[in-house]
């Protein structure tokens, strides 16, 4: 039994390790989004921080749709942003699934 533990904590150190590494590379990737057929486009991380916002000019007379395509578009990206995160946990977590709020 003894033996089953330490097997078992050190399976739970590496899925750990998996999990730091994933959040490191989470941190440097890049996601866009976009709306308006890219007239506003919003570039996040990975960790869900905004890096840029790119408005076509010829949307600017009309700020209602400007406000309406910026959120638009950061929401596509976070869509994306989440996509992504989730494909790298669960490989990190080898498809185990952690209730939510558990992490590392």
């Amino acid at each position: 039994m003894r033996g089953n533990i330490a097997q078992l904590m050190q399976q739970a150190q590496r899925m750990q390790e998996n999990v730091k590494k994933a959040q490191d590379e989470l941190a440097k990737i890049e996601v866009n989004g976009s709306a308006g057929a890219g007239m506003v486009n919003v570039t996040l991380t990975g960790k869900l921080e905004c890096l840029k916002v790119r408005i076509d000019p010829s949307v600017m007379a009309d700020p209602e749709m400007v406000e309406d395509l910026v959120a638009a578009a950061f929401n596509d990206a976070v869509t994306k942003a989440n996509a992504e995160s989730e494909q790298r946990m669960s490989a990190a977590t080898a498809g185990l699934k952690l209730p939510p709020g558990m992490g590392f």
